[in-house]
């Protein structure tokens, strides 16, 4: 992966389910959110913001924001997960979500449809506040905190949201760890017939 670009298909990854916790996964394998421009990207991608939005303002001090809201949502939501529970971190998102989020507004398109846009550019704090109450929507809902999962790839810390059908998701991505673990999985079938 080219550090510096956050045009990989592993880079910017959208498959946890939550936009908390797609935040979260921004650390594996590498941190992916290491310059203001990569925020801004992710921010786009992520859909906090309508496509388009100019994101002039994102800056050292919202990397940091994010990045300390990630710790805070990890710790949280991997606490809730092994029963620990992580009451400043909680303390910590409760207080972000405090945050009245971005103001949209409908906007009539030159074709006569409607389309959404924000009131004004966004603030660092408005969007973190966006992310934290999501975490605590996720983590107060009971149906979808018992959707929790943790990848069962090797190695992978990500915590994802199983909406499958059946609730058997395995993997944080079947592209990824999924697709890893058939790789594996057929490698030993290999060694196994050769032996």
């Amino acid at each position: 992966m080219a550090s510096g670009t956050a045009t990989a298909s592993y880079e910017l990854r959208f498959d946890s389910g939550r936009i908390c916790l797609d935040l979260t996964a921004t650390t594996h394998p590498e941190e992916r959110l290491d310059s203001a421009a990569r925020l801004g990207a992710w921010v786009l991608a992520s859909g906090l913001v309508p496509a388009g939005t100019v994101l002039a303002a994102v800056d050292a001090s919202w990397l940091l924001g994010f990045r300390e809201l990630r710790g805070h949502v990890a710790r949280l939501v991997r606490g809730e997960l092994d029963g620990r529970p992580a009451d400043g971190a909680l303390a910590r998102v409760n207080a972000v979500a405090l945050a009245a989020p971005p103001a949209p507004c409908a906007v009539r398109a030159d074709d006569g449809s409607l389309y959404r846009e924000l009131q004004n550019p966004p603030r660092c704090g408005e969007l973190l506040s966006v992310v934290a109450r999501d975490a605590l929507d996720l983590l107060t809902d009971p149906d979808a905190r018992g959707s929790l999962r943790q990848c069962e790839g090797d190695n992978c810390p990500i915590v994802y949201l199983d909406t499958s059908r059946g609730r058997r998701r395995r993997w944080c991505s079947s592209e990824v760890c999924g697709n890893r673990e058939r790789v594996a999985r057929h490698r030993r079938r290999v060694a196994l017939a050769q032996a």
